[in-house]
């Protein structure tokens, strides 16, 4: 028979979409009182995957990544998507259109983890609404994208990102 044991720390990354760059010093502080310091952000990219967000956030917005310091339990993950759906409203219009969309993640040594809202047949249902989906797998020394992932997350450019922000968190790991 297994025995559960504790699930190891992994590094808490948050993807913003933005149309509010005027506000990113501002929610940068505000993540940091509710996730502790910033460890690495990315430069903000172009967001041309997608039209999906441009009517609700008023035009295209930017991605950007922001890794964490403090590591987090994987299992945390749906309260950490619940807060940030909070996080999200107060950077809203008064009809609530949101301006700043946060995904938050977990990395790990062998995945990248997202949660999200929305269901679908390959998420798992973690809590209150909230589900988990492996959004990339490490394999052969890179990350590699599963049918599902979405398309910014199968760019170069994000994947290159996740392999500094793992290489940061293996070295945070092995600290321990």
């Amino acid at each position: 028979m297994a025995t559960a044991r504790s699930y190891s720390k992994c590094a808490l990354v948050i993807g913003v979409l933005s149309t509010a760059e005027e506000r990113r010093a501002e929610l940068l502080s505000v993540l940091e009182k509710n996730f502790g310091p910033i460890e690495m952000q990315s430069p903000s990219m172009d967001f041309s995957f997608t039209d999906y967000y441009d009517g609700e956030m008023g035009g295209r917005p930017k991605r950007y990544l922001l890794l964490f310091s403090r590591l987090v339990d994987p299992s945390d993950l749906a309260n950490i998507k619940i807060r940030t759906n909070e996080l999200e409203k107060l950077f809203a219009t008064e009809e609530g259109k949101r301006h700043i969309n946060l995904d938050p993640g977990v990395l790990s040594l062998s995945s990248f983890i997202l949660a999200t809202c929305k269901d679908r047949s390959h998420r798992i249902p973690l809590h209150d609404g909230i589900y988990g989906e492996t959004t990339l797998i490490y394999k052969d020394h890179d990350f590699q994208s599963l049918p599902w992932t979405y398309a910014d997350y199968r760019s170069d450019e994000i994947r290159s990102l996740l392999r500094a922000f793992r290489d940061i968190y293996k070295k945070k790991s092995a600290e321990k």
